[in-house]
């Protein structure tokens, strides 16, 4: 009997940009960040998992939301991976501890315009 033979398929998106709906979470309160002070944590992030060619990587912040600390993210596709994994493990801001929570991902940024999770029905 012949061994069966697998052969891997990996699709990836011709989609230009991934968007990212993130939450920076700050346990012990205090001072929030700006949106200035939030897209350079990013670059932080980046720069520090990634060094200098890391924190080279194009990424925008779309909208950013000081009241939940949440913004949506916007990165070049073959990037996606490289912002994931900065800003997960990114520990600190301003010597306090800190975590990015990624809530949703999407080559669409329509996708993140709204949240099934979130939908309240009457």
């Amino acid at each position: 009997m012949a061994a069966a033979a697998f052969e891997r398929r990996v699709l990836q998106s011709a989609a230009e940009h991934h968007y990212l709906r993130v939450r920076l979470e700050l346990p012990d309160g205090g001072a929030r960040p700006n949106a200035a002070q939030f897209k350079q944590l990013v670059v932080t992030a980046l720069r520090e998992l990634h060094g200098e060619v890391g924190a080279a990587l194009p990424v925008d912040v779309l909208t950013y939301e000081e009241k939940t600390l949440s913004a949506i993210l916007r990165v070049i596709s073959s990037g996606l991976v490289k912002l994931w994994s900065a800003l997960t493990l990114l520990g600190f801001y301003q010597n306090r501890r800190c975590a990015f929570r990624v809530l949703q991902t999407s080559p669409f940024l329509l996708a993140l315009s709204g949240n099934s999770r979130e939908l309240v029905l009457d």
